[in-house]
């Protein structure tokens, strides 16, 4: 059983590269499974990656690397007995170090254990930004990684994308730098696939580092009950646009460079909208997914550089109910949190 770690910051395009990545595996006869771990206690990535159809196993509340040890030793367990998998690709949180995921995972009792190259996806277009609002953490997970992949080439800047890769080169020469878009399973993704058939390197172990506190990010995440099942696409993609926007404008008044994760999942019969924004540049990006659910429900996740904890929890709560009843769509909250296991 061979595990692939694809570590990298929040919002640097994982769950984008994992769909892509398992599909090629599972389509090339592979039996894989997912592991997706969220910062928050609400899970989204996993939302998404079940509605294509892939193996999902989701662990939330925490961070793999820290709090999460024997429930991660548990599902590996569970995963390997019952379903049998070629390949678990895991997807931390961003806020993860994937080499001391590798380490806990090596000493676990876990028999026919093997492991890809770690690796670490860059934001070709938020990079210098990163490692100014956080550069501990952004150069540890560089210095962990045996594969850096700059993603997100078709809409950064090549002079922009150059200088990422050379800085990148220089903090870890012996790691394989390849470029990218996770939207585009072309030739230059074929080249991360090639590579993840080789296998991890021996390296000394390191002390453990609290890679939360490291990141310096604040998170807050939750979920409502929508009572409009009825809700029309257009309409909900009007209420994420807002909602972003507005969320957005208000933490630049704290942080003017944040960098991180804002999203939001609308569930609806039949259908599954996310929309997220990734930093204070970005604009929102929505997509539109099918799924066999008939709850109606929204989900949201938060997760950014230096903003009080306290701050994010009363700007993401109060612009989303803001907006609920400013769009007329009747919700209520949502009693216990998830915890969701989807094997399909």
């Amino acid at each position: 059983m061979k595990i692939m770690i694809i570590g990298g910051f929040l919002g640097s395009g994982k769950t984008t590269t994992l769909i892509k990545l398992g599909k090629h595996l599972s389509e090339t006869g592979h039996k894989i499974a997912i592991i997706v771990n969220e910062i928050g206690e609400i899970g989204l990535d996993g939302d998404t990656l079940s509605s294509t159809g892939i193996v999902t196993e989701e662990l939330t509340s925490g961070c793999i690397c820290c709090t999460l040890k024997i429930s991660m030793e548990y599902t590996l367990s569970q995963l390997s007995d019952d379903f049998h998998p070629d390949v678990i690709i895991i997807e931390p949180t961003g806020i993860a170090f994937p080499r001391q995921i590798k380490e806990d995972i090596a000493l676990m009792k876990i028999d026919d254990l093997s492991f890809a190259p770690i690796v670490n996806i860059v934001d070709g277009t938020r990079f210098n930004t990163e490692i100014e609002q956080t550069p501990k953490f952004i150069l540890t997970q560089i210095e962990d990684a045996e594969i850096l992949c700059i993603n997100k080439v078709d809409i950064a800047e090549e002079k922009k994308v150059t200088e990422v890769r050379e800085f990148l080169e220089e903090v870890n020469p012996e790691a394989e730098v390849i470029e990218f878009s996770a939207k585009e399973a072309d030739e230059k993704f074929q080249r991360l696939i090639d590579l993840l058939a080789g296998k991890s390197k021996e390296r000394e172990s390191r002390e453990a580092i609290n890679s939360i506190e490291a990141s310096e990010v604040s998170s807050y995440s939750g979920e409502l009950i929508i009572k409009d099942c009825e809700l029309e696409e257009q309409k909900a993609e009007k209420y994420a646009t807002d909602v972003l926007t507005s969320i957005s404008k208000q933490v630049r008044l704290i942080n003017p460079n944040f960098v991180g994760h804002i999203k939001i999942a609308m569930e609806y019969p039949g259908t599954l909208m996310k929309a997220s924004i990734t930093s204070s540049e970005s604009i929102p990006h929505i997509e539109f997914f099918e799924t066999k659910g008939k709850d109606c429900s929204l989900k949201f996740l938060s997760a950014v550089t230096n903003v009080e904890k306290e701050d994010l929890v009363k700007i993401v709560e109060g612009t989303i109910k803001e907006h609920l009843l400013q769009e007329e769509i009747p919700f209520g909250n949502k009693v216990k949190n998830i915890q969701t296991i989807n094997i399909l």
